[in-house]
């Protein structure tokens, strides 16, 4: 018997019992399309993440920024 959660409610549920797999209702299921169709989830866009050197760009000139003496 293997035991899984519910991606939407998190109810545990037997997998091969459930004709909604891996959701434990067909309720579970259609919210979760829901997300989907109202772009509640997304993959992230690769250009829109920064990289680790350009972070700590930003984090130094932040810095820099508040040790400054107002003119």
């Amino acid at each position: 018997m293997v035991l899984v959660n519910c991606p939407t409610c998190g109810k545990q549920i037997e997998w091969s019992e459930s004709e909604y797999r891996p959701f434990c209702t067909e309720k579970c299921k259609l919210l979760d399309l829901g997300e989907w169709i109202e772009e509640g989830y997304r993959l992230p866009d690769e250009s829109s993440q920064l990289s680790e050197e350009d972070m700590q760009k930003i984090e130094s000139s932040l810095n820099d920024d508040e040790n400054e003496e107002p003119s």
